[in-house]
């Protein structure tokens, strides 16, 4: 069973603490996998927002985790307390993976743990985030940064993006998929998305892609251009790209190939069909092109995704625990 700790303290952002705790406290139904055994690691009982919370664990348990995730801080402008960044630091050095949600890539950064790597925070404070660790190459653009065993999220609900980037890495996306339905969220936006963008699903049945994406996603084995989706939408390409832009964050090429990536991970999770077989299925027409797109998407060649998270579902299925 995947430990997952939770370091608190005082000046915590509750949203982003309760958030992981809904993640990772228990899985979705039918989901048979070896879960997470969450615990909350603390000095003392900490005030988070405007609740009292006792933690189970002193924060020296941090380094028996497999993943510490560090909540917002609340007041950026506040150093965190060294005891926080020590066994932040300790952890990691223990072979920990360390994630932040929001601001709590302040206490990362404090413990040197994004020294030479790309990160994000909140928007509203990657000015201050860069101007105080110029070491750290902050990108105020995207959702989330995935250094490997250290990753930062932007605010708020890209926190949510990012813990389910988690699941994805830990489960496979079938996985994070229904916890993404049973927490009533999009199962993926992609980290390089922007965090200004209005939605990542048109929210109006009125929305001039409300109709266009399911569309779309019904024929991902179709050879789509920008053009045809165009037609369909009836409106011009340079108008359609603008569209795309508010509502997404990308392009509709972009957008595209993001689908096609993610119905193949579904497919090679799911289903024994030859990677030839998927990209036809996917619309991606040749085994070379899949493997070249989902290679540099996903970080692995398809080959590599299937053995992985079929190897991680194997233990449940045959109930060998």
């Amino acid at each position: 069973m995947p430990t997952v700790a939770l370091a608190v303290t005082d000046g915590m952002l509750h949203f982003e603490l309760s958030m992981a705790c809904e993640v990772f406290g228990s899985a979705p139904v039918g989901v048979d996998v070896p879960w997470y055994d969450v615990t909350v690691c603390g000095t003392q009982a900490v005030q988070v927002g405007r609740f009292r919370l006792e933690p189970d664990q002193g924060l020296d348990r941090l380094r028996d985790a497999d993943t510490v995730i560090v909540p917002g801080w609340a007041d950026v402008d506040v150093e965190p307390p060294g005891k926080l960044v020590e066994a932040v630091r300790a952890a990691y050095e223990a072979g920990a993976r360390v994630a932040s949600l929001c601001t709590g890539a302040f206490v990362l950064a404090a413990a040197g743990l994004l020294d030479g790597k790309r990160a994000t925070t909140h928007w509203a404070h990657t000015d201050v985030l860069a101007a105080r660790h110029p070491e750290v190459t902050v990108d105020p653009d995207v959702l989330y940064v995935d250094n490997g065993s250290v990753l930062t999220s932007a605010g708020k609900a890209a926190a949510m993006d990012l813990c389910l980037h988690l699941l994805r890495l830990d489960h496979g996306s079938a996985v994070a998929n229904a916890a993404a339905r049973r927490l009533v969220v999009p199962p993926h936006r992609a980290g390089g998305q922007a965090q200004f963008v209005a939605t990542p699903v048109p929210e109006r049945d009125d929305h001039p892609l409300g109709a266009l994406l399911p569309w779309v996603v019904e024929r991902l084995d179709q050879p789509l251009t920008v053009e045809d989706l165009a037609r369909q939408a009836r409106m011009s390409s340079r108008h359609l790209g603008r569209h795309f832009r508010a509502a997404t964050g990308t392009t509709p090429l972009q957008w595209l190939l993001i689908q096609r990536i993610r119905r193949a991970q579904e497919l090679l999770e799911a289903t024994d069909d030859s990677v030839d077989t998927i990209a036809t299925t996917t619309g991606m027409g040749t085994a070379t092109t899949l493997r070249r797109h989902f290679n540099r998407t996903v970080g692995v060649p398809p080959d590599t995704y299937r053995r992985t998270f079929r190897s991680k579902a194997r233990p449940a299925a045959d109930g060998r625990g």
